[in-house]
């Protein structure tokens, strides 16, 4: 499948195309259907509304579904109290198949905020399909990509505009949000990856957790909560490729 996104912002010298209408979505369907392929296919990626026009779906996620991913519960059950019905972060995408061989593309829209000293950040999933990659590419704002292989190992990418980070097979990833504004990026990954939340809801989050630092911003510390994975469980998600 080849995937066209027309990234823009508003300028009096930029000449847009517009964006295919659902009606022209379905029609690509049913052409897929019938040649058993999906033809090229153009859309918008709107720079400020930062959606991907048309799409094909997507969720939002508000504060009060996001329970037991942050370590100081307290500050949690009190930003519940406050703010549970804000939006926490939302994703829209372009999905057409379930298929190996095609793609999904999406973006993930992160709000800022702090839980204590953890800042906002996405639930985080390791692939059902735990052999499949993805790439992030940072549209906006000042974030880190946290990843955590099945062994412990993390890697924090810090991103800002223009950054795009590679996540690997068979590790878990989430998006933080440590900046004072949205940050967005630009999600690529197979059709038939599938997310698993449940590794880390077993985990209880990452083996570090990403916090606010008085000097650098930021900094890695240990997450006191998190349970390390047994041989048997890790060899039956190596197998889940």
């Amino acid at each position: 499948m080849t995937l066209m996104l027309y990234y823009y912002k508003t300028s009096a010298n930029l000449r847009l195309v517009p964006p295919p209408s659902l009606t022209q979505i379905r029609s690509h369907f049913r052409a897929m259907s019938a040649v058993n392929y999906l033809p090229p296919f153009a859309a918008l990626l709107n720079a400020e509304s930062l959606e991907i026009q048309p799409n094909t779906g997507g969720y939002v996620k508000y504060i009060r579904e996001l329970d037991r991913i942050y370590a100081d519960e307290e500050k949690f059950q009190q930003l519940l109290e406050s703010r549970g019905g804000d939006i926490a972060y939302r994703v829209n995408e372009l999905r057409f198949t379930e298929r190996g061989n095609d793609l999904i593309t999406g973006i993930s829209v992160l709000n800022p905020g702090k839980v204590g000293s953890e800042f906002f950040m996405t639930r985080g999933h390791l692939h059902q399909r735990a052999d499949r990659s993805e790439t992030y590419y940072c549209l906006s704002g000042h974030g880190i990509l946290l990843m955590e292989d099945l062994e412990g190992k993390v890697e924090a990418a810090e991103m800002r505009p223009g950054s795009l980070v590679y996540v690997p097979p068979f590790w878990v990833h989430r998006s933080v949000n440590i900046g004072s504004e949205i940050f967005a990026t630009l999600f690529s990954y197979p059709a038939d990856a599938g997310q698993n939340f449940e590794i880390v809801r077993k985990a209880r989050g990452f083996k570090l957790l990403v916090v606010n630092d008085e000097h650098k911003g930021w900094k890695l510390v240990p997450n006191p909560r998190y349970a390390v994975r047994a041989r048997a469980e890790i060899e039956g998600y190596s197998l889940a490729g």
